[in-house]
């Protein structure tokens, strides 16, 4: 785990409550090969307010949150099955370790999103039950 100076982790909070540029919702679409209005669904967005953010240019305090959970859990994928496709895939399919949830659905929450995270540490050294 790594360890970050407090000043980053002060810098990356004042970057998520300022809200994130919309361009980040985009490239999370990218990096999950996702339609946009599923990423609008994780991040707690409704079409019409995926639409407002889009022409603002930003999202709020609580969508850059969750952006930035599933931002963390693509890298640690990414970490586990050494790619970026391995990654998708896994994170986009049900998963029988999270009783056959979708991770990228069980993530909503803080606490899925750590679910989630616990089992990619699992798999990762080779405890996968």
């Amino acid at each position: 785990k790594r360890t970050h100076p407090i000043a980053t982790v002060r810098q990356e909070i004042d970057r998520i409550q300022a809200g994130l540029r919309f361009r980040a919702v985009q490239n999370l679409q990218k990096a999950l090969d996702l339609p946009l209005e599923k990423i609008a669904s994780v991040l707690g967005m409704s079409r019409a307010t995926l639409h407002r953010r889009k022409l603002q240019g930003k999202i709020d305090k609580g969508e850059s949150e969750k952006l930035v959970r599933y931002q963390r859990l693509l890298a640690k994928a990414e970490g586990v099955f050494g790619d970026a496709a391995n990654a998708r895939e896994w994170l986009t399919r049900k998963q029988t370790g999270l009783g056959n949830v979708v991770p990228l659905d069980f993530a909503k929450t803080e606490i899925g999103a750590r679910e989630v995270e616990n089992l990619l540490g699992r798999i990762e050294y080779g405890v996968y039950s």
